[in-house]
């Protein structure tokens, strides 16, 4: 890979990193990794009021990591991206399962 072509990956994993870097959008990404959730489910899950929670997802929506899909009244929201699932579900083991589960690591 070229320097020019390394930059540009660096400048996207940067962008993406800042988005990641709160922790009520983890916690959200964390729920929707697996399958798609509402908001107020979402909300409920977190305990957090709905107008806070729709605000993380607005961000996370804006930045393009996840998708929102309405059925009726209730809107939906999933990951929007493949990388962003492996992404999750590499921290996801590494931080909450397995080993990590048993404080193994540090």
């Amino acid at each position: 890979m070229q320097i020019k072509e390394m930059e540009a990956a660096a400048e996207q994993v940067s962008e993406l990193m800042k988005v990641l870097a709160s922790k009520h959008r983890l916690l959200v990404l964390c729920q929707i990794v697996e399958r798609e959730r509402s908001v107020g489910e979402l909300a409920r899950l977190l305990d957090v009021r709905e107008p806070a929670m729709s605000q993380q997802l607005a961000v996370l929506r804006r930045e393009g990591l996840v998708r929102a899909r309405r059925d009726g009244q209730t809107i939906y929201y999933s990951l929007a991206r493949d990388d962003v699932r492996r992404l999750m579900q590499f921290l996801y083991d590494t931080y909450c399962g397995g080993d990590a589960a048993r404080g193994e690591h540090r």
